[in-house]
């Protein structure tokens, strides 16, 4: 196999003079692709139609003396060959010395499309398109309607919001590690600001088992029960808004939190998960801080292999505790947050994600001084587009032709 051959960028194949040249086949249907990431060399053939240059890019099979070959240039709508360059394939890595080219010579030439990388699909003129998306590693910029209700009162309002989010498993693959980013979100009509400087939590497939439950109706059977305990934590989170002429402003410093997956996907992407613990909260207002434990079950669920369909959910209870006494408000002030979204792509700009992104919210506090305890609801419909957004870690190869 050519594979064996000493890696050189860019080497060429040249039919000499003299010699006996290379016949490229009649393409075959369907047509092969070549191989993503395998051992590759560009070789000049004889000019044709289609490819005047004669520059090809080849994947070559000594045991059955063949040679797939795929133009290194775009082509047009007609089929022929462009000036653009192919973006995403595999370069031309392999060196072939007079031995080899000698031999090579003599291969059949069959024409192939050409190869793209994991998550990315290849049309029949060489152009690559993505149709494969994270959306737990992205950096995205949304807007949406979405008006809120309370009262009997209905009042519009617009979102915008902007995030970044990073996963990183670990080598083994048992651990994944979640980071996000100046997550925002700024409602304008009904004034609030919601901003989060920076998130951490991991999830973790243990290896041993907690405990080992055996069933014997019927067939023994060995049931393994595993606990899943990661970590959550959170620093630097804002929340600002103004109720019934009433203006509030709460800086969490940090919060911390033991984390259990009730399940996780076997890529440890997809979860449902309790978690609880407290962190230290400011209130910027009246100048003091408390301890706020709190406690959460959400869900953030990939629904397809690639990344189309995203949906999340959280319901969570907060509490302040060793705060003083504050006029207007219960002595320990209360919160409940429950939402559920939905989030699909619909379309893909210059290979990055433009997604329809729909959600409900609940709210119940006592938190803020002079008003009522009450629930507040609001829907949301917009757009979010995704500035980086790379193809899953589970990407696969396109299908072939």
């Amino acid at each position: 196999m050519l594979a064996t051959a000493v890696p050189l960028v860019g080497a060429l194949l040249l039919a000499q003079p003299g010699s006996e040249a290379p016949v490229l086949q009649p393409p075959s249907s369907p047509r092969p692709a070549l191989t993503w990431g395998a051992p590759t060399a560009c070789l000049m053939l004889p000019p044709t139609q289609h490819v005047p240059s004669g520059a090809w890019r080849a994947q070559c099979d000594d045991d059955a003396q063949r040679c797939r070959v795929a133009p290194v240039r775009e082509l047009d709508a007609d089929g022929v060959e462009t000036d653009r360059p192919l973006s995403r394939a595999t370069p031309c890595t392999v060196s072939l010395d007079d031995e080899t080219a000698a031999r090579v010579m003599a291969y059949r030439m069959e024409p192939a499309r050409v190869d793209a990388p994991p998550g990315w699909y290849r049309d029949e003129r060489g152009r690559v398109m993505q149709f494969n998306f994270d959306l737990n590693r992205r950096v995205w910029l949304g807007g949406a309607w979405t008006p809120m209700s309370h009262d009997g009162q209905v009042m519009s309002r617009m979102r915008a919001d902007f995030g970044i989010a990073v996963e990183v498993p670990s080598r083994g693959g048992k651990t994944l590690h979640r980071l996000r980013f100046l997550e925002t979100e700024l409602h304008l009509g009904v004034h609030s600001l919601d901003l989060a400087l920076a998130r951490y939590d991991f999830s973790i497939q243990r290896e041993d088992p907690l405990l080992r439950v055996t069933s014997f109706l019927g067939k023994p059977r060995r049931h393994d029960l595993y606990l899943n305990m990661g970590l959550w934590m959170e620093a630097l989170h804002l929340e600002q808004l103004k109720r019934d002429g009433q203006v509030a402003r709460f800086l969490s410093l940090g919060a911390f939190h033991a984390a259990f997956d009730l399940w996780h996907s076997r890529d440890l992407v997809s979860y449902v998960r309790v978690r609880a613990g407290a962190g230290i909260e400011s209130d910027l207002v009246h100048r003091f801080n408390a301890l706020a434990p709190s406690a959460a079950l959400e869900g953030d669920l990939t629904l397809d292999r690639d990344g189309f369909h995203h949906f999340r959910m959280s319901a969570e209870v907060e509490t302040l505790l060793l705060a003083p006494r504050v006029e207007g408000r219960p002595r320990r002030p209360e919160r409940l947050r429950v939402q559920a979204g939905y989030e699909v792509i619909l379309l893909a700009i210059n290979d990055q994600p433009l997604s329809l992104l729909v959600d409900g919210r609940g709210v119940r506090r006592d938190d803020i001084a002079g008003v009522p305890e009450r629930w507040e609801w609001s829907a949301s419909a917009g757009l979010r587009f995704s500035l980086w957004a790379p193809a899953r870690r589970s990407a696969p190869i396109a299908a072939r032709e």
